[in-house]
């Protein structure tokens, strides 16, 4: 500490992430799609179309994509989160400070 001011390091947050990539909440998405899939593998794997099978796989692709890290967001899945949130949320922006343009 130096006069107030601190010193941060540029990976403080990682080191709370599991693996330093994923959070809780990442891994249960993943985990559920990977659960899918193998059960849609073990009810439905007898024979080879090619359809089906990805069919199949869709499950764990989808959530594996869902956690892929993305540039400047946490992952994929944080990225829809907030163009969905820009789209459908009411923001109101309240002015407090100085006028320059203001009654004398």
């Amino acid at each position: 500490m130096n006069n107030g001011n601190y010193l941060i390091p540029a990976n403080s947050k990682k080191s709370m992430l599991i693996l330093g990539f994923f959070t809780t909440l990442d891994l249960i998405v993943f985990g559920i799609g990977v659960v899918l899939t193998f059960g849609m593998l073990v009810i439905g794997s007898q024979d080879n179309n090619i359809v089906k099978t990805i069919i199949i796989l869709l499950p764990a692709l989808i959530s594996a994509f869902l956690v892929l890290p993305v540039p400047h967001y946490h992952n994929v899945m944080q990225l829809i989160i907030n163009i969905i949130k820009f789209f459908t949320e009411r923001r109101r922006y309240y002015w407090k400070g100085w006028n320059i343009y203001g009654e004398k």
